[in-house]
Formats: structure tokens, C-alpha cells, sequence
């Protein structure tokens, strides 16, 4: 089954899975349209996609807010049309450190990147999704939300991607049988930019136990790198199974 023909959106694509997953919907024959904030990186990753023979359309936009999921969405359907294809990997670990001495402020930030922006996307695509019969959502989370107390140090990220698993399998079951699924999709352990700033930064900001489990994973090379983490979502992209909680260690 490959992807040839359809329209993708991904989100955070500018760097580490989310560039990886853009390359690999291009090898699957997709056109997609690609979401980041910085604009020097989202060319490279359209550049390395143009590489590979693939389409894509670079789109500039925070989409932690209304007017820049308004103004993704207004480019995708200039560029391309119709998606086909959502995949919401834009996210955020910030912000680290003690739950008790958090600004709530930015507490409430992590929302606005790792839940209210895959879920207005979803809102504004899935209707049409559905009129034409076929769509297909799937939402990056993480591992923490299996285990949760793990990581001190990650209560705004451990909420906020618990909060997007719940949305997720909810508006799956809303979605049954429609043709259109909705999935969760677990990375694993990656080698991204996200881990080297917390091996370099975050000794102070996370406890003792967590920093340690980043910096082990790492020097002991049992990270995984994203495109090997990108395969394993993209192969899953055509599948008609939805409501799952897909984990890149699974076999397909």
C-alpha cells in the first residue's frame, strides 16, 4: 500500500521526525505541505524531500495559535487542496523543572503546542475527510504517557500528551467507520535536537534519575534515529485500522 496520489500536512517538520516523516511521504508518492516555525530549516527539509524526487510546500507559521493554524490551513489548500493526510508532530517538552514552581503560564503553553493545535487542525480537515471518504490522522505522542511518573521534571509534558492520546481515541471512536482513522503514534527513544538539549541543558531542570536515563541512552546508543522512527509511522499510514496507540517498537 503506498501514499501515491495523496496530500499530506505535517507539522514540525523542519527538523528530526517530523523532516524524516516528510521524506518518507515522498518516497510513498505524497505531495505535502510542510509546517514549521523556522523558515531556514523547513527549506532544508523541502530541499532534501525535491531530492528525493518528492513535492512539498513549505508553510511559516507558529501553529500554537488561531491565526497560524488559519494560516496553514489556507496554504495547504492554496498549494495542494484537499489533505488526505494529517500528521501533527509539532510539539514541545517545555516547559522542564518542578511542577510546584512552574509559570503557569507557560504550563498552559504546552497546551496550546501539543494539544489545541492537532486538534484544530483535525477539526478544519476531517469533515472533508470524510465527505470524500477517506483521511487519515495521526497524532506523535510519547512513551511518557504509559509512564508517567518516569520523568521528573515533565509534568507539562507528560499532561499535555496524555491529554492528546485521550482526544485522540475519542475522535477515533466518533470517526468509525467513516473511512477516516485517527491513531496515536508512540517514537520510541529518538536521537533528536529535544534530547541533546536536555543532556546539555537540562541537569538543573529535571531530577537526578531522569537526567541520568538521557544521558545513558545516549552514550550507551540505544536511541533510535528518526528516520528509523519515521519508517515505522508512515508504513502504518495506509493502514485501515484506527483508534490504536501505535508504538515504533511494534512489529507491523
Amino acid at each position: 500500500m503506498t501514499l501515491s496520489g495523496r496530500t499530506a500536512l505535517v507539522t514540525g517538520a523542519g527538523r528530526g521526525i517530523g523532516r524524516a516523516v516528510a521524506i518518507r511521504l515522498a518516497a510513498q508518492g505524497a505531495r505535502s505541505a510542510l509546517v514549521a516555525r523556522t523558515a531556514e530549516e523547513l527549506q532544508e527539509t523541502v530541499r532534501l524531500v525535491e531530492r528525493e524526487g518528492g513535492t512539498a510546500v513549505p508553510i511559516t507559521a507558529d501553529v500554537s495559535t488561531e491565526d497560524g493554524v488559519r494560516a496553514v490551513l489556507d496554504g495547504a489548500a492554496e498549494a495542494l487542496g484537499a489533505v488526505d493526510v494529517l500528521v501533527n508532530n509539532a510539539g514541545t517538552v517545555q516547559p522542564l523543572g518542578p511542577a510546584a514552581e512552574m509559570d503557569l503560564e507557560r504550563w498552559i503553553g504546552a497546551f496550546a503546542v501539543n494539544v489545541f493545535a492537532p486538534a484544530a487542525l483535525s477539526f478544519a480537515l476531517v469533515p472533508d475527510m470524510v465527505k470524500r471518504g477517506w483521511g487519515r490522522v495521526v497524532n506523535v505522542s510519547s512513551g511518557i504517557v504509559a509512564h508517567p511518573a518516569a520523568l521528573g521534571g515533565f509534568n507539562a509534558y507528560a499532561a499535555t500528551k496524555a491529554a492528546l492520546e485521550a482526544h485522540t481515541l475519542n475522535l477515533a471512536a466518533e470517526l468509525k467507520d467513516t473511512g477516516v482513522t485517527v491513531n496515536v503514534y508512540r517514537p520510541g527513544s529518538v536521537d533528536t535536537a529535544m534530547q541533546a538539549w536536555i543532556r546539555e541543558r537540562g541537569e538543573n531542570l529535571v531530577d537526578a534519575a531522569t537526567y541520568a536515563r538521557f544521558r545513558s541512552s545516549y552514550e550507551n546508543r540505544t536511541l533510535i534515529t528518526a528516520d528509523d522512527s519515521a519508517a515505522s509511522l508512515v508504513a502504518r499510514v495506509p493502514l485501515p485500522e484506527t483508534g490504536c496507540v501505535w508504538d515504533a517498537s511494534d512489529r507491523i
